[in-house]
């Protein structure tokens, strides 16, 4: 049994996989797509986190493959139906990395509102822009949250404090005890795009997701509002975000994903130079402890996986 980690674990989590399957092979090491192409055809599992694409190229050349198991939460990076008409088990660890994410969106709500970003760089510039830098408060504020899953359950938590009223919108029906539990309305995406000062979005990529926020959601939200996209990049549609920021629509945004990563184009730099953005390189889940709750998780289902094989 050959389990190639193209993506590092935690350590803690590499030794745990070691200890429990001694007599498999284990290699750590990162493969770009060409080279990858080439090696996969000798692993049974591979494990990759967001940095390696299981393209169906790749996957069609893992003459052995039986597993990939990827070490976070989306899935957009594995081709899923190439992988299902092999016949190859995928895994990923949905909710072991939520409370990092949920934990940098409230960071992005108070660098937004509180100009964190902007008074750094201008003290740093030796201005003094007390009087420019006036900001908001989060208390009394109306937050949306787009798709209600684990993440979004956290964000709602941590918001607490602030007293801010939630609205939510889901694809499921949201039970009443569980709307009443986290002190939350469900509403159409319509009323939640009207009404909410403050969107942050929670959902994975897929075609009825891509621009899911573009000109015509934009049109309809209220002034000063800020958009938080911390999922997946292509989910905003970053030309209509710029518009929206330059015309005095959008108060901020906080960016954590990109439509391409690393961002290069003009308009991504556009937005990474606005004053009112304050943006991290896809580092939701990049947190010490989770990146061990992930590998941890990911070490347990690999082992049971692999020795059911």
């Amino acid at each position: 049994m050959w389990i190639h980690i193209n993506d590092p674990l935690d350590s803690e989590a590499t030794e745990k996989l070691k200890a429990a399957l001694p007599e498999a092979k284990i290699t750590i090491e990162h493969f770009e797509k060409d080279e990858l192409i080439e090696k996969v055809k000798d692993f049974d599992v591979l494990v990759v986190r967001s940095a390696t694409k299981a393209t169906k190229e790749v996957i069609e050349n893992g003459t052995n493959l039986k597993l990939i198991a990827r070490a976070g939460m989306g899935l957009d990076n594995v081709d899923l139906e190439a992988a299902k008409e092999k016949g190859i088990k995928v895994i990923n660890t949905p909710g072991a990395n939520s409370l990092s994410v949920a934990e940098l969106v409230v960071g992005y709500m108070l660098s937004v509102y509180r100009h964190l970003v902007t008074g750094t760089v201008t003290l740093r510039e030796g201005k003094w822009e007390k009087k420019k830098l006036k900001g908001f408060e989060l208390t009394g504020k109306t937050l949306g949250i787009v798709g209600f899953g684990n993440i979004g359950k956290l964000v709602r938590k941590l918001v607490t404090g602030f007293d801010m009223e939630v609205l939510v919108f889901d694809v499921f029906e949201i039970p009443e005890e569980v709307q009443k539990e986290y002190n939350v309305k469900q509403v159409s995406l319509e009323e939640l795009i009207k009404n909410s000062d403050i969107i942050t979005l929670h959902v994975p990529l897929t075609e009825k997701t891509r621009h899911l926020i573009s000109e015509k959601e934009f049109e309809m939200m209220k002034d000063n509002v800020v958009i938080i996209n911390a999922a997946r990049g292509g989910v905003v549609d970053e030309e209509a975000l710029l518009k929206y920021l330059e015309n005095g629509k959008v108060l901020g945004a906080g960016l954590d994903v990109f439509e391409t990563e690393p961002p290069t184009s003009e308009i991504q730099m556009k937005l990474l130079n606005h004053p009112m953005v304050v943006a991290t390189p896809h580092i939701g889940a990049t947190t010490k402890e989770a990146q061990k709750r992930v590998g941890l998780e990911l070490v347990d289902k690999i082992v049971d996986i692999v020795k059911n094989m």
